[in-house]
This record gives structure tokens, sequence and C-alpha cells, in this order.
């Protein structure tokens, strides 16, 4: 012995069983760090586990982004198309040109018709 007191069977039992737990909590903890199939396994997980949160954070964003610059968008639009429309109601020439216009357009289609058609038949 090393200087110690002798102890009895039932402390030298205790401690030789809480040494064989220690032992094999050490020989687990370096298994698991020897087993390194497991440890890419866990790697991969948790790597996939961040890219998935990270790509919903981003899907998030780029939807409320989306969604801000489609109703900026409308809003937009719709102060254009209220200027238009006030522009259109002053100008009178606007209001009855465009029927005039449409007009002259389908009549000069109509005859272009007209003078297709006839080469055609000659």
């Amino acid at each position: 012995m090393t200087g110690t007191e002798p102890r009895d069977a039932d402390e030298l039992r205790a401690d030789i069983e809480q040494t064989r737990a220690d032992l094999g909590d050490t020989v687990e903890a370096l298994t698991a760090k020897a087993d390194v199939k497991a440890r890419v396994k866990d790697s991969l997980k948790q790597g996939t586990a961040k890219a998935t949160a990270k790509a919903k954070e981003t899907a998030a964003t780029v939807s409320e982004q989306a969604t801000t610059a489609a109703v900026q968008g409308r809003a937009k639009v719709a102060g254009r198309a209220a200027m238009v429309r006030d522009q259109a109601a002053e100008n009178p020439t606007v209001r009855r040109g465009l029927p005039i216009a449409a007009i002259v357009l389908a009549a000069a289609g109509v005859l272009v018709a007209v003078l297709v058609i006839r080469s055609r038949r000659r």
C-alpha cells in the first residue's frame, strides 16, 4: 500500500465500482469522438437545420419586400392613372379626339383590307 490505512472490503468494492463507471464513461466519450461517421452525420444535421432556418428567414424577408413593393407599385400606378384621367378631363381635344382617331384607324384598316383582297383576285 502507499501509506494509507487499510480499508475494509466493502469500501474497496465501492471504489472499484466507481472506477469502472468512470472508466466506462471515458470509453464512451472516446468512442463517440472516434466515431467519425456519427460525427459527420450530426454535423450534417446541424448544418441542414441552420440552412433550413436561414432559407425560411430569407423567404419571409423576400415575401415581405415583394408585398411592400407590390403595394407601392399599385399606389404609384393608381396615382399616375388618376393624373392622366384628370389631364384628359381638362383637355377637350383628348376627350373628342380619341373616338375620332379610332374611327379613322378603323376606316383605314377596312380600306387596306379591301385593297389587299382586290390585289389577290387579279
